[in-house]
């Protein structure tokens, strides 16, 4: 089926960006953001969001006055509370979480690591000898169980996962029960973006008698969290992708209140030990959250995330979150009118209660494609074996950059069909794109 644009459709779609973008009461936030009054389409912001423009004079800021005017006062000027002043303001902006069970510290990875062992430290029951994860976690997730398990003795009992969709609550309940200690799954499916219904699935942890550790990779800054009404035990999430952090940022921890206490995470570091400069003889923990430090704080990798949670404080999460269904209900009117017909696969829920914010489609030109459409400047996500991601980070994405994107998809494919390289204009609009008043060319 051909998948050339029909000018009337490709008209009626573009107002309508245009008409959702004048709209848009988060609009004024983009003019925020480090290139975006250019014509590249970034429709990667779940992997690596943009800078903020006050970024650029924060660093400046801090290299010249906390860093280069106060030098190693800053430690105890400000640097040693910034993991968990940082933590407390996303806990309140972003969250759902009360002060002191949120801190930066780590990767990802490591972070993860901490909580999952915490985590199984915390169960006394000899008989709960069995972690649940699913089968389409992201790898890190999976790998660092699967290494925890052989380090503990311990038996995994996977929940098989569709990729194009995510783990239910029922699936949680028929996986979990008197062996199980820990759950660890994420909110939202990397490759799906399926939104797993974390109150419920927290709740049936807890009937099984288990705990739960959430990933929040890819909500957190793009869905409403409410972990302490969740009554969630542990979470974990990187600040790059809709925080802004930049590329590495630290991720954050979040133990719930009720764990903290005697709670005793496995890398015992310097910074993590009750009188971090006393560098006495063995290892006392700091209390609270602040025991879930290890080395020095990246504080560095802390001052860009400052200015995202700034702005997410002034618009609402409740507010990001409806624009974030609006970009993904919008690209799912593009992927019907254009790749559809083109044999391109949905993979992501149509359900706006089901998923993120961001929408998988899939098509076995797609790992080709992407490098083509990256030197076009449309910049998607691949992800194997065939899916392209397209994410949209409410903030600093506009309704006609992500039409702008799709539309570059589309041209490939229909240059593909005709056995022609056709792409699309310098902005990837249907026959080019007026880049000086970004009027579609028919």
């Amino acid at each position: 089926m051909s998948v050339s644009a029909n000018t009337e459709t490709t008209d009626i779609l573009w107002q309508r960006a245009l008409d959702l973008d004048a709209a848009d009461p988060l609009a004024g936030y983009r003019d925020h953001f480090v290139g975006t009054d250019t014509d590249l389409s970034y429709l990667d912001g779940n992997s690596l969001g943009r800078p903020l423009k006050r970024t650029v004079t924060d660093i400046g800021s801090f290299i010249q006055d906390s860093w280069g005017g106060r030098l190693i006062r800053g430690w105890d000027e400000e640097w040693l509370e910034l993991p968990q002043k940082i933590g407390d303001q996303l806990g309140r902006a972003v969250l759902g979480a009360a002060p002191g069970q949120t801190i930066i510290a780590d990767s990802t990875t490591v972070v993860l690591y901490k909580l999952i062992r915490a985590a199984l430290a915390a169960v006394t029951d000899p008989a709960r000898t069995e972690i649940v994860l699913d089968t389409d976690n992201f790898p890190t997730d999976r790998y660092l169980v699967e290494g925890i398990a052989r380090e503990e003795g311990l038996t995994l009992r996977w929940i098989d996962a569709d990729p194009a969709s995510g783990v239910t609550v029922e699936q949680v309940r028929d996986a979990t029960g008197p062996a199980t200690a820990v759950v660890v799954l994420s909110q939202i499916a990397y490759r799906s973006g399926f939104l797993a219904d974390l109150p419920a699935i927290t709740a049936a942890v807890h009937d099984a008698g288990a705990l739960v550790v959430w990933d929040l990779c890819h909500s957190a800054g793009s869905v409403e969290i409410a972990l302490d009404d969740a009554d969630v035990d542990f979470a974990a999430g990187c600040t790059y992708k809709y925080l802004n952090g930049g590329p590495g940022s630290p991720a954050f921890a979040y133990v719930n209140a009720r764990h903290l206490a005697g709670l005793q995470q496995p890398i015992w570091g310097w910074m993590g030990r009750k009188d971090a400069f006393e560098m006495g003889p063995g290892y006392e923990a700091a209390p609270g959250i602040r025991g879930f430090l290890s080395g020095t704080p990246a504080i560095f990798g802390m001052l860009a995330m400052r200015g995202t949670l700034d702005l997410i404080e002034e618009a609402g999460m409740a507010s990001l979150r409806g624009k974030s269904r609006l970009l993904t209900a919008y690209a799912l009117e593009l992927y019907d009118a254009w790749l559809a017909p083109a044999g391109v696969q949905l993979s992501t829920p149509r359900d706006a209660e089901l998923r993120g914010s961001h929408v998988t489609i899939d098509h076995p030109a797609f790992r080709e494609m992407t490098a083509t459409l990256w030197d076009q400047d449309v910049i998607p996500d691949f992800r194997a074996p065939q899916g392209i991601r397209i994410g949209l980070s409410p903030l600093s994405t506009s309704f006609a950059e992500l039409y702008r994107g799709v539309e570059a998809i589309r041209a490939l494919l229909a240059g593909q069909e005709s056995g022609s390289a056709s792409p699309a204009g310098p902005a990837g609009a249907p026959g080019g794109f007026d880049k000086t008043t970004d009027v579609p060319l028919n």
